[in-house]
């Protein structure tokens, strides 16, 4: 379906950016575990200390946090007291997008908590806090979700799950070719393809780009497991996911799950394909299987052969259901900001 009108359009993730920005998490109703929220902040300072070895940082934090994550952070990643109460900047944080004239604006997509879900008081006013800062104006898709639900090629393709969006705790009374327009409308893109998803069992409503990311145009690497378990809902729309891609004459690369992982909770969300396209390098995560997490880095080095593949171990997120890709949103270059 094609999208009413394209006077905005978000660059891919490899096009030069101006920053990253990233969230400090410190909300104790989300994370009620002390010791596990302190390794939740190591593991996210441990990503924009390496980011910013590529590109500028931006950590939102109060100022009542800021002394904290100064302590853990390199002193090139520069602080915004913007306050925050979780770590998922993809989702919370500002879409930006550019128009015709090359002003860039936030293609704001309501946050509401996946679903409300979680609280949001504040995360639910990051994208708006940030716009204001730079002095951007806003712009509404009309549609609630999380940037981190669609992945978009930058050249006129997206793909989602449906779950993610066409959901009662989202967007209710919009049916799902009313979502596609507002979204192609948002990203500038023409064209959409939809697989079914999982609703219901997970936070996210099972977000995309723990699966699946374009690494270019009508280009795709997914992540799927060896042996699927015919009962588990998520492996069944994996396989789906990658047979629509496929369906769509997408080339397509799979990467295989880590079976011999360092964190076997039934939960935990292993994904190679959560990492984040920065200037120069590409940041990802390895879970301690020698040989899947080989395959994914040089996959990765083959899909963007002029960019330097760091992985880290972000166990952490995995266990809060995330990744790299999840607590990471770009902001494009070009901007006088």
């Amino acid at each position: 379906m094609a999208a009413e009108n394209h006077h905005f359009i978000v660059p891919p993730e490899e096009a030069p950016h101006e920053r990253t920005f990233m969230q400090w998490p410190v909300n104790r109703k989300v994370h009620p575990e002390g010791v596990f929220l302190d390794i939740l902040q190591q593991t996210i300072a441990d990503i924009a200390n390496t980011i910013v070895e590529f590109e500028p940082v931006v950590m939102l934090v109060d100022k009542l946090n800021q002394r904290k994550a100064r302590s853990r952070l390199l002193s090139k990643v520069e602080l915004w007291d913007i306050p925050t109460e979780d770590l998922w900047c993809r989702d919370a944080g500002p879409l930006f997008a550019r128009g015709g004239d090359g002003q860039l604006v936030v293609s704001h997509i309501k946050f509401n908590g996946w679903g409300g879900k979680q609280i949001h008081e504040r995360d639910g006013l990051i994208a708006k806090r940030v716009a204001e800062r730079l002095e951007l104006p806003i712009v509404s898709s009309g549609v609630i979700g999380e940037a981190g639900g669609v992945e978009h090629d930058g050249h006129g393709l997206l793909m989602a799950h449906e779950s993610s969006w066409v959901n009662e705790n989202r967007n209710p009374g919009q049916t799902r070719a009313d979502v596609e327009r507002k979204l192609l409308s948002a990203y500038g893109a023409d064209r959409m393809i939809w697989s079914t998803g999982v609703w219901g069992e997970d936070i996210t409503d099972y977000h995309i780009d723990s699966l699946a990311r374009f690494t270019g145009p009508n280009r795709a690497l997914i992540n799927l497991p060896d042996n699927p378990d015919q009962g588990d809902p998520f492996h069944q729309a994996a396989i789906e996911t990658y047979d629509t891609l496929v369906a769509a004459k997408l080339e397509v690369e799979v990467i295989p799950e880590p079976e011999k992982r360092r964190v076997n909770n039934i939960d935990f969300v292993a994904s190679y394909a959560n990492f984040y396209v920065c200037n120069g390098g590409v940041i990802a995560a390895q879970f301690g299987d020698q040989e899947t997490d080989t395959i994914a880095k040089k996959a990765l080095e083959k899909h963007y052969p002029d960019r330097e593949v760091v992985t880290l171990n972000v166990d952490a997120l995995g266990e809060v259901g995330g990744g790299i890709h999840c607590a990471t949103q770009q902001m494009p270059a070009g901007s006088t900001a």
